[in-house]
């Protein structure tokens, strides 16, 4: 197992390094220390082709001024937050509005878009990356230094494990996720209306016209958001139900996890044989099918359009600190903001 580095670019005088963990199975990820972006992860098909599963550029300047948060982290607080702005403790904090009137991923200065400290870590059994980054008190309107630390680790089970903590010194919200853009036909060759999506869900978060939750949690027993059995992507594509229209025809909604502590999300392709099996601790996955992706540019030369990736977002619940009935992203001074992801790949379909 080794890890390679390269100069990716420069942000503000500062070096972006790619950094690329290899283990000895045929598998490898390359992250920036530019957002903690994930540019690669390399797994090979039922046929040994070792190829890029999600979505990404080859130079920084288009993850600048192009990106939908390819493979990112996204804070201090995934998803949206309503008109911009919350209550703690009887005080109103403003919010960049960068989805005007709302917020969204953190803002413009959002964790997707600073250098993060980076350590490289060799262990026994995995290589990885310890990445750090403190948020000062007021950034993008958010209160309380905020000092985060992302670990991401390799092993030879084809495991990618993603760890976050935080710690905050004065009352403030926390809700971190990683936003790569899954393909698992490799070097999107295909899009992902064949992928098949299995997880424990009978609920998700009913969205409105400005694709903020309204707090109602409905009931997925019978739609295009049951996905116990397994689903075709593609369900939810040509779906008439109302909220799959509203999302721009496919998916873009919290599905809220049956249970309570590890859960887990199969997304399968049959062609290529892929598997990714998604492990984690938190009370839901926010699944984007790309549904707005289309635009004037091309992703590892191919040109963007809709549904060429799926996102997993595993995350705390969107709009959580003005919605009373979701669980609480309040992080106390005397705390630990704690969330572990594991994503690990098999060459051959299971559980669907």
């Amino acid at each position: 197992m080794k890890i390679i580095d390269k100069v990716f670019g420069s942000y503000h005088d500062e070096p972006v390094m790619e950094y690329t963990l290899v283990n000895d199975s045929g598998m490898s990820v390359s992250c920036l220390n530019y957002g903690c972006i994930i540019t690669k992860i390399m797994v090979p098909d039922r046929n040994g082709n070792t190829e890029n599963v999600v979505l990404g550029f080859d130079n920084l300047e288009d993850y600048i001024d192009l990106s939908p948060y390819f493979g990112s982290v996204v804070g201090r607080v995934a998803g949206r937050i309503s008109n911009s702005q919350f209550e703690l403790d009887g005080e109103v904090y403003r919010l960049t509005p960068n989805e005007d009137p709302n917020h969204l991923h953190g803002g413009k200065k959002g964790f997707h878009a600073v250098i993060w400290k980076t350590e490289s870590i060799k262990m026994e059994n995995a290589v990885g990356l310890k990445f750090s980054y403190r948020s000062l008190d007021g950034e993008e309107g958010y209160p309380g230094n905020l000092d985060t630390t992302i670990l991401c680790l390799l092993n030879n089970q084809n495991e990618l494990s993603i760890s976050y903590e935080a710690v905050t010194d004065k009352k403030t919200i926390v809700n971190l996720t990683n936003h790569s853009y899954f393909n698992l036909s490799g070097n999107v060759k295909r899009d992902c209306s064949e992928h098949i999506l299995q997880l424990e869900s009978n609920r998700f978060l009913e969205l409105g016209s400005d694709l903020m939750p309204t707090g109602r949690m409905m009931e997925s027993s019978n739609t295009p958001f049951d996905f116990k059995h397994g689903r075709l992507l593609k369900s939810g594509m040509k779906s008439s139900h109302p909220q799959n229209v509203l999302a721009g025809n496919g998916y873009d909604h919290p599905l809220l996890f049956t249970k309570k502590g590890e859960n887990t999300v199969v997304l399968s392709e049959k062609e290529s044989g892929r598997t990714l099996l998604v492990t984690t601790d938190q009370h839901c996955v926010v699944l984007y099918t790309a549904n707005q992706l289309e635009g004037p540019y091309s992703i590892s030369g191919v040109r963007a359009r809709n549904y060429l990736g799926v996102c997993l977002e595993t995350q705390g619940l969107p709009d959580a600190i003005n919605q009373p009935d979701f669980p609480t992203i309040v992080l106390n001074p005397e705390e630990v903001y704690k969330a572990t992801t594991k994503y690990r790949f098999f060459s051959n379909t299971i559980g669907v």
